[in-house]
């Protein structure tokens, strides 16, 4: 099946109720209180989130957001590929793949579209612009459950690369962060000639030699405490993901403090993640999780990637031209010159604010860095393409 089918979200209200009912009958587990946020999300922080879950929190304003943007479904490679297709009304632009990563879901790129798409409707009207398509991981979110084993990063950029020839691109661009970051640069080094260019918050590198400034330093540092205190979710998703998944998918409290830590941990607050995220934000990439029923098949990306010993930075160099923004929390932040080393990198900018979920936390800083990069590529790289692909 090669077809594009339009797609609509409409998630059935007996599995919201469900949802509600699971909430209120939680069975919440004891917390010391001279280890109180320590070895995981606070009591406190889960039980208030799970609260507004089930009694103030609107699922449907979300969905309808989405379904106010075409939504697509096809299937490559035997896999069911759910994406929002959103074309440009700008006079120069380019094709621009956007790709979450774990714990995300579309819903992260829900304040990135309208600017990105649409510059001059956003008080931008001199901006380059962007067709976007913004796929669900396979495994993830609307995208449905994998159905067998192999789907690693290298499959999943083979498929990218099918959708995007399926929907006319010859060339364009791709953007990510996290797993975005790791299929998105595989995809350049599976087809550079395709691709304008490559943006990235997150970009991972192989450990090098060489003088480090004090910045360098205390990233590194970063990075290294993140890996001895922060990535035990690695070794269990890359090693035992159907272990954890009967309890992430029987009990919407044990998925919010599964996936509520990572965001706790990895965006920038002064202690409560509700002051980087909204918390309904927070509540629909929660939902889309939950009511998808993908929470295990997402955690499978880790054991498939690892079984085939292609987790993180990629074996090769990158030659496309390569645009990296670094946000403060960040939990990856390599110096620049080993940057270079990995990427053919034309554009650099540290960021003043953010952490890991930057077009959550940051959407104005991020549009405006994806602008600002693609904008700057060679003139025959980076304007006309949308009138030349056809995607009028």
């Amino acid at each position: 099946m090669t077809a594009l089918v339009e797609s609509r979200i409409a998630v059935p209200e007996a599995v919201l109720e469900d949802l509600r009912t699971r909430l209120r009958a939680t069975r919440w587990p004891d917390e010391l209180a001279d280890a109180r946020g320590r070895w995981g999300p606070r009591r406190e922080l889960v039980e208030r989130l799970c609260a507004r879950w089930a009694e103030g929190y609107d699922w449907r304003r979300t969905e309808a957001r989405l379904n106010a943007y075409p939504q697509f479904e096809t299937v490559i490679d035997g896999q069911k590929i759910h994406f929002l297709w959103v074309r440009s009304t700008a006079s120069r632009g380019v094709p621009l793949l956007l790709t979450h990563g774990w714990p995300g879901s579309v819903v992260e790129f829900l304040d990135v579209i309208e600017p990105l798409a649409h510059p001059g409707a956003s008080g931008a009207p001199d901006a380059i612009g962007f067709d976007l398509v913004i796929p669900s991981l396979p495994g993830y979110g609307f995208s449905g459950p994998t159905s067998e084993s192999g789907w690693n990063l290298q499959r999943i950029a083979r498929a990218w690369q099918a959708l995007m020839a399926r929907l006319g691109y010859s060339r364009y661009g791709a953007q990510g962060g996290d797993y975005g970051s790791m299929v998105s640069a595989r995809l350049a080094l599976l087809a550079p000639d395709e691709m304008i260019g490559l943006h990235l918050n997150m970009a991972l590198v192989p450990r090098s030699i060489g003088e480090l400034s004090e910045l360098e330093q205390a990233d590194l540092k970063d990075v290294v405490t993140f890996l001895k205190t922060g990535s035990a979710y690695q070794v269990i998703q890359g090693r035992a993901p159907q272990t954890v998944a009967y309890g992430l998918s029987d009990s919407p409290a044990g998925l919010a403090g599964w996936i509520l830590d990572k965001f706790e941990r990895w965006s920038e607050h002064d202690g409560e993640p509700e002051q980087a995220i909204d918390r309904d934000r927070l509540l629909d990439n929660l939902t889309v999780y939950w009511v998808t029923n993908t929470i295990n098949s997402s955690m499978r990306l880790y054991a498939e990637a690892q079984l085939v010993d292609d987790f993180g930075p990629t074996r090769e160099k990158v030659s496309v031209p390569t645009g990296i923004a670094i946000f403060p929390k960040e939990m990856f932040r390599y110096p620049r010159a080993w940057l270079e080393q990995a990427f053919n990198l034309v554009h650099y900018r540290r960021m003043a604010r953010g952490g890991h979920f930057a077009a959550m936390e940051e959407p104005d800083l991020l549009v405006d860095d994806v602008r600002q990069f693609f904008g700057g590529l060679p003139q025959r790289d980076a304007v006309g393409l949308l009138a030349a692909e056809g995607s009028r």
